[in-house]
């Protein structure tokens, strides 16, 4: 491997894009697929190689950074990889794709010789952005001189949580992380919506917490995004954040925990969805509280 590894990143959305265009102005060799070319094409004028197939941006590449929609996604596009996989290259997985297909996920990295990183990330388009993401990772000690350049371009910190990939360990943080901040953005809604609903001006509830213990920047960042009509574009979509919090109230039942939060945030979030709001922000999740 070269001392600044060839990253392939599959997968250019919200989250995609920005984690490529720091991995070039880090100076790592970047390609960059997604099944929408013209989603990856602007990161052209960053440096990096846009490809047409998932196959062309892996050739020869020391590390596979996936970001992805969901598991079935990840497992996709890597079998449409899986004829140009060089054996011994690091895979960082760092779609949120829950725990149920982290095996089956591991089990390909096995099949093809690549050394498997469980890394979601935690933080949203403006981290992303920034460089300021936390990767969440677990992983083999051999393969890490390789994938922490990766991890250092794209994230302010890394947690590790294991040195086996396939156990989940960081996926499964990863929900336990998610739920919280699902439920804080269902509150925050739910919040505006009852202060419309009782004709109680929002500033009058926000000046009632001011600096106690009930304060939080992210309920203001959030209610901000409702009350100025800023929803688009977003940092975490109606959509997307849907399919987190089933993935949450899946990997809950599987062990026998009733999430009663999380199931009502899904059912908000797809209502909200079907209004027309999935691909703004998930504070629109704030549009289920009414009849459209």
């Amino acid at each position: 491997m070269t001392e600044k590894p060839t990253v392939s990143v599959l997968g250019t959305g919200i989250m995609g894009a920005a984690m490529a265009r720091n991995l070039c102005r880090a100076g790592l060799d970047v390609r960059a697929w997604n099944r929408t070319r013209e989603k990856a094409e602007p990161l052209a004028a960053d440096g990096a190689r846009i490809t047409g197939t998932p196959a062309e941006a892996v050739e020869g590449a020391d590390v596979v950074l996936t970001m992805l929609y969901d598991g079935n996604a990840v497992l996709d596009v890597m079998r449409e990889a899986a004829p140009a996989l060089r054996s011994g290259a690091v895979w960082a997985q760092c779609t949120t794709a829950g725990t149920d297909l982290i095996t089956e996920l591991a089990a390909f990295a096995r099949e093809h010789g690549l050394v498997f990183y469980d890394a979601p990330v935690l933080g949203t388009r403006r981290p992303a952005e920034d460089g300021l993401l936390t990767v969440l990772a677990a992983g083999p000690q051999e393969g890490r001189a390789a994938v922490e350049p990766v991890f250092d371009a794209v994230g302010a910190k890394t947690v590790w949580t294991g040195d086996d990939g396939g156990t989940g360990s960081a996926s499964r943080l990863k929900l336990v992380a998610n739920s919280w901040v699902l439920a804080a953005t269902a509150a925050a809604g739910e919040v505006l919506a009852l202060s419309k609903g009782l004709g109680v001006d929002p500033q009058h509830f926000f000046d009632l917490i001011e600096g106690g213990p009930l304060d939080m920047g992210y309920l203001r960042a959030k209610a901000t995004l409702i009350l100025e009509d800023k929803l688009s574009p977003a940092s975490f979509a109606v959509a997307t954040a849907e399919k987190d919090a089933r993935l949450i109230v899946q990997a809950g039942e599987r062990q026998g925990v009733r999430l009663d939060v999380a199931a009502a945030t899904a059912e908000r979030l797809a209502r909200a969805a079907a209004q027309g709001h999935a691909d703004e922000d998930m504070a629109a999740a704030y549009f289920a509280s009414f009849d459209e």
